[in-house]
This record gives structure tokens, C-alpha cells and sequence, in this order.
């Protein structure tokens, strides 16, 4: 049968753009990232920092809101036919690229063409869809094999995003290799000639953005700038970043360290709260493809070796309302969330279980490379409580201290561990990915297209697809139950908890948007 549905185009009505510093006072906010801005590329890496980066200078043909639900943002709308097999989007009027150039339909279709050959999701997508076109230079059509009624959600990830750029930069640029040239067409410029690794990067207003008519929600709807200016300054160490907060040197902490959130709370002018409502996961990665962390037993030998509980309390402290563990594959309290797998999880092995666990897996000493993250503070207490866990049971552990921009680099390599490999390291996956199977990046099991580590699972990616062809919301409950039971047998990562940590800003700093990224929009300093 013949099947059209529709979202609504917004209002020709635009919100007004920013207005205009009075007086002839610029309007800067200086923000302390979470670490180093090491690549600017986010289709190239994962890595948070540079999420939130692409969230200000770029923008996706689709936004999401705090439930997780896709919204048109690049697009007026899309119009679903032929049985759902062609989907139809229509680009806003009047959009611009920051080098001042139109944002045509050939544009985005080289951006997403790029994003394909290096998202995880390129399997699922290029599986069901036939071709990509662009017809004129405001639409995109996606015709399909089958129905693919979450091509919305798919398109509206944020990590890795599928950011929008110039044709002449998508095209160009291998997706294996980084953008050598930054151009946008989101709310903020990237300042290029301001920008040193290691210490700062600068953005201003762009002027000739036109926001949606939509509230802002997370990433979706209207994206009103009020500030002329944002400055990233990047100060590793918290103490320091403390007291310049508290002496109105910086504006706004992304991260700060727990144990100073309190004496922060007692400070004139500064205040703290939870921004990040979904928080994030923290996982230990292991390398699937490098002996020993390519032996299944040996990975389900250091889940049970670890203490997630410990490892949070290291982290955040003995506050409960500050994290959440153990956990299975799925955000505490979404739909996804379940129980299957989680006795492994729960139950507190001995170091003899956990030795006899080793043995029937034929470990016998090899060592393993712990890449150790010592530059944020809730990387470095967590895995400094994980390295302990595992020497406890026998775990041959060569523990490298290094900053998180190394590992982002490092991490890419298969070199065998004499050569610069590796065999672990700690990260953060933003909480919306373990919200369902479609945005767990770091669970997809499809081999060398898989995550930094490259799980290779059958039957994770078995019950992947079967979730995403699911006819109903029943049935991808169950799909969800077959997905954890065989994530906590093959064990592509191993979750640790959930942790809720508090930012902190100046309080003179207001309209502050929450979600699971910090994001520049509406806020405003007085």
C-alpha cells in the first residue's frame, strides 16, 4: 500500500539573531573544557572533546531532543513514500557555510557519503538503502531496498556526527584522515588563527546564522546565540581551574574535580549544578584483535576482576546520587534497560574465582598494556582502582601513563604490543549511546568497522540487526535482552557504571541548556 506521512515544515518565522553587544562591549565566555581539543575532525574520532567542539562550529540535518527523539534542524521536513521506501528532505532556505558560500544539497551529500565510509552505522544504512541523490540543491532523496523507519534517529547521533560541510572539503578529504580546513555552517566560527593544542581555541558569532523557531532542546530547535565570543581554555590541572573560576578569571568549568565541587558550592558567585542529566558511562576498552584481550575468557576474567563500585567511589565519591552501579549495556532506567547477564555483573568474585576464570582461559602472564589516562581526574581514579583489580588477580599489567590526546592517536593503531600497541584503555561514552543497540558505538561488533578495538560478534550484530528491523516496540525489547545477554558473553567493552558529575560556572552566567553536552546556545553573561 501506498504510504505518505509528514513532518511539518517550521514557520517561515525565524527567531531574531543574537542581538548586538550594547555599548560596544564584547560578550566572551571563557570555558574550561573537559581536556585537550586534540582533533577538530568528528567524523575522524569519537572523542567527547571533540564532539562538543563540532556541536558549535557544525550543525546535522537532524538535531535531538533531551527524549532522545530526532527533529528536523537542517531540514524544513522529510516526506515518507513509496511504501517507506523513499525518503524525501527539503533543506532550509538561506542557509550559509561560514566561508560565506550557500549550503546546497550536493554539500550534504558528500558530508554524508564521507560519514558513512567511517561511522559504524555504514553497514546498517548502506544495507538498506539504495542511493543517496541530490536533485536540485535543496533536496535529498534516500531510496531504499525496505522500510527504514529510524533513518531520522540514525542521522541524528551526535558521536560521531554526521556533520554538514562544503563538498569541496567532504569530497577532498579521506575519512580516515582528518579535515585540514574547518568550515561550518552552525551558530559559532571557529577562529583557526587562535587556535594552540594544549592551551586554547576561540570561536565568535556567526552572524548570517539563522536559528529555528523551536525552544532549544539539546541539540534540536533553535540554536539562538546571545554571547559575541567563546574562549576554550584548557588548564589540566583542577585545582588551578578552580581558583580561577572562583577568581572570575574562566566562566564556566565543564568538569570539574568532585572533591572540590563542594568548597566550589561555598564560593561567592559561583554555582553549581547538573547539566548533564544523562551523564556519562564509564567503560574500560579492551583491544579485541592483540592477545590476550582477544580471548573472550580473558575479557570476562577482567569484568569479574573489577569492582565497579570502587571504581565510581574513586571517581566521584561516596555520594550515590553521583553515579550508578554495576550496570549491564543499556542507561540505567531507559526502556532498553534489563536484567539479563546482570548475576555476572552483580556478583562480587573472589580473586580465586576470578584466577580459576584466567586459568580455564589459558592465560598464563602475557602482558597486557594498560594505556592510563592521568590528564582528567575521573579517568585517572577510576582505572587507577581497575589496574589495581586486575594485578590482585594475577593480571601481568604494563601501565602506561599518558594524556588522553596520545591515547586518541594511539588508540588507532593495531601494532602488535612490542611495536606500540595496546591492549585496554579507559573512556567516557556520553549516556545517550547505551540508551537502545542503534547508538551503542561502542558495542558494535562488526570487525574491522567496529570502534577502536574491533569486536567481532555475530551474534551481537545478529541481534543488532533483528532490533532494527523490528516491526513493534515489544519486539525490540526483546531484541534488547538478546543484545545485553550476548554483549555480557563476547564483552566488546566493559561498562563500568554511570556517572552524573556536576559542572560549575559563574553566576553571573545564566541560560545554561541542559542534556548530555555542553553547548553554548541561549547562554548569556550579564
Amino acid at each position: 500500500m501506498y504510504r505518505r506521512s509528514f513532518i511539518a515544515a517550521a514557520a517561515a518565522a525565524t527567531l531574531p539573531l543574537a542581538r548586538p553587544a550594547l555599548g560596544g562591549k564584547t560578550s566572551t565566555l571563557v570555558f574550561v573544557p573537559q581536556a585537550n581539543l586534540t582533533s577538530l575532525d568528528p567524523v575522524w574520532t569519537t572523542a567527547t572533546v571533540t564532539r562538543n567542539f563540532a556541536l558549535m562550529v557544525y550543525e546535522n540535518l537532524y538535531g535531538r531532543d533531551q527524549a532522545f527523539n530526532p527533529q528536523p534542524q537542517m531540514i524544513e521536513g522529510h516526506v515518507i513514500d513509496n511504501d517507506g521506501k523513499r525518503w524525501t528532505m527539503k533543506l532550509r532556505d538561506g542557509l550559509l557555510f561560514h566561508d560565506g558560500t550557500p549550503v546546497l544539497a550536493r554539500d550534504c551529500l558528500a558530508s554524508l557519503q564521507r560519514w558513512l565510509k567511517r561511522d559504524a552505522v555504514s553497514e546498517t544504512i548502506n544495507a538498506r538503502v539504495d542511493a543517496i541523490e541530490a536533485p536540485d540543491d535543496r533536496t535529498l532523496v534516500w531510496r531504499m531496498n525496505r522500510p527504514f523507519p529510524l533513518l531520522a534517529h540514525f542521522l541524528s547521533k551526535v558521536q560521531p556526527q554526521p556533520v554538514m560541510m562544503p563538498a569541496r572539503i567532504a569530497a577532498a578529504t579521506d575519512p580516515f584522515k582528518q579535515v585540514s580546513e574547518i568550515v561550518g555552517c552552525g551558530p559559532f566560527r571557529f577562529l583557526a588563527d587562535e587556535y594552540v593544542s594544549g592551551h586554547s581555541a576561540a570561536f565568535a558569532r556567526f552572524d548570517k546564522y539563522t536559528p529555528r523557531q523551536e525552544p532549544a532542546s539539546y541539540t534540536a530547535g533553535g540554536h539562538r546565540v546571545l554571547l559575541d565570543r567563546v574562549e576554550w581554555r584548557v588548564i589540566p590541572d583542577q585545582a588551578t581551574a578552580a581558583s580561577a573560576l572562583t577568581a572570575g578569571e574562566v566562566d564556566w568549568l565543564e568538569l570539574p574535580q568532585p572533591d572540590l565541587v563542594p568548597m566550589l558550592k561555598r564560593q561567592p558567585g559561583v554555582t553549581t549544578g547538573l547539566l548533564d542529566i544523562y551523564g556519562t558511562v564509564a567503560i574500560v576498552r579492551p583491544n579485541s584483535v592483540l592477545a590476550p584481550t582477544n580471548n573472550v575468557g580473558v575479557r570476562r576474567a577482567m569484568m569479574a576482576a573489577i569492582d565497579p563500585r570502587e571504581a565510581l567511589i574513586a571517581a566521584m565519591g561516596e555520594d550515590p546520587t553521583g553515579w550508578r552501579a554495576p550496570m549491564g549495556y543499556f542507561l540505567p532506567g531507559v526502556p532498553a534497560a534489563n536484567d539479563a547477564g546482570m548475576d555476572f555483573r552483580r556478583k562480587a568474585w573472589t580473586s580465586a574465582e576470578v584466577k580459576t576464570m584466567l586459568d580455564k582461559a589459558g592465560y598464563s602472564g602475557e602482558r597486557i598494556v594498560l594505556l592510563h589516562r592521568t590528564d582528567q581526574v575521573v579517568y585517572h581514579a577510576f582505572i587507577s582502582v581497575v589496574a589495581e583489580q586486575f594485578r590482585k588477580v594475577g593480571l601481568n599489567i604494563d601501565e602506561q601513563m599518558t594524556d588522553w590526546g596520545t591515547i586518541v592517536q594511539r588508540r588507532t593503531s593495531k601494532e602488535p604490543l612490542d611495536k606500540g600497541g595496546w591492549s585496554l584503555f579507559p573512556a567516557g561514552a556520553p549516556g545517550p549511546e547505551y540508551v537502545d543497540p542503534m547508538l551503542a558505538n561502542t558495542l558494535r561488533s562488526n570487525g574491522a568497522k567496529a570502534w577502536f578495538g574491533w569486536p567481532d560478534d555475530p551474534k551481537l550484530e545478529a541481534a543488532y540487526s533483528a532490533w532494527i528491523d523490528a516491526p513493534n516496540d515489544s519486539t525490540r525489547r526483546q531484541q534488547e535482552i538478546a543484545f545485553q545477554e550476548a554483549a555480557f558473553a563476547y564483552v566488546p567493552t566493559i561498562p563500568l557504571g554511570q556517572y552524573l558529575p556536576q559542572a560549575a560556572w559563574r553566576s553571573n552566567v545564566t541560560g545554561l541548556l541542559k542534556g548530555s553536552a555542553p553547548v553554548f546556545w541561549g547562554a548569556e553573561k550579564a
